[in-house]
């Protein structure tokens, strides 16, 4: 499958419908999330090392709203005998791409085995892993939900198994919300959005996407029962956070 250039909110929609992980979204996905979110590149690979050091043989590695599976991959390349990597999304049109690109990536490395499953997060059977990643998709759960999530993903950690969480963030100061917002139009506007698109994809997402601060972040993983929340990455206004069960 040969992925397109992000074009969907080029032209002017009337009215702009809420944004949905489509067939639309996954062809243009790899370019769209690399044009949207700082640091990204850097932030996947960084997972992989992370990820590393705490898997355990014999375990299973979660990548929970795996999209096209950039995270997935890195997982896969942990030497941890016995382990396999469960990647899980609710979007068909995005398992179907990230099936298609972990088949042709795992030709010339000696990669751990992957489980792709179609299920909401919130509804999913777990199993007692060592790592678990969530990779920008809590801030697409109904907040009165994460909570939980994150107390059942607690409770089926192994003992030092980690949760490690990307979002978006939100800031309580206002200069600072102001300053990082700008920055963050500044990195899309380079990246070639134009006015128009910056907007449209803004509308789409707001009834969607509700980002916390990192304070909330850090508030809920330790109300979830995680022993360390440790802030590892930012860059502008997304950011990722280490937590050790």
């Amino acid at each position: 499958m040969t992925d397109q250039p992000d074009r969907l909110f080029a032209k002017p929609l009337n009215p702009v419908p809420d944004f949905a992980f489509n067939q639309d979204v996954a062809r243009v996905f790899n370019d769209m999330i690399r044009r949207s979110v700082p640091g990204y590149l850097l932030l996947v690979e960084q997972i992989g090392l992370l990820a590393a050091r705490f898997a355990k043989p014999n375990s299973l590695l979660y990548d929970l709203g795996c999209s096209l599976g950039a995270v997935t991959f890195e997982l896969r390349k942990i030497k941890a005998s016995g382990a396999r990597v469960i990647a899980v999304d609710n979007s068909a049109a995005m398992l179907e791409r990230c099936r298609a690109n972990l088949a042709f990536t795992a030709k010339d490395h000696p990669l751990l085995p992957v489980e792709l499953v179609q299920a909401d997060i919130l509804q999913l059977k777990w199993q007692p892993a060592s790592v678990v990643v969530i990779n920008f998709t809590l801030q697409f759960i109904p907040p009165d939900q994460r909570l939980s999530l994150l107390q059942r993903i607690r409770q089926n950690l192994m003992p030092g198994g980690v949760l490690i969480l990307s979002e978006k963030l939100r800031f309580t100061d206002e200069s600072t919300e102001q300053l990082l917002t700008e920055l963050h139009l500044d990195f899309k506007r380079k990246g070639g959005y134009s006015e128009l698109e910056i907007a449209q994809k803004r509308d789409a997402l707001e009834n969607v996407m509700q980002p916390d601060s990192l304070q909330t972040h850090q508030q809920r993983l330790l109300q979830a029962g995680f022993s360390q929340v440790h802030p590892w990455f930012q860059c502008l206004n997304f950011g990722s956070i280490l937590s050790v069960a």
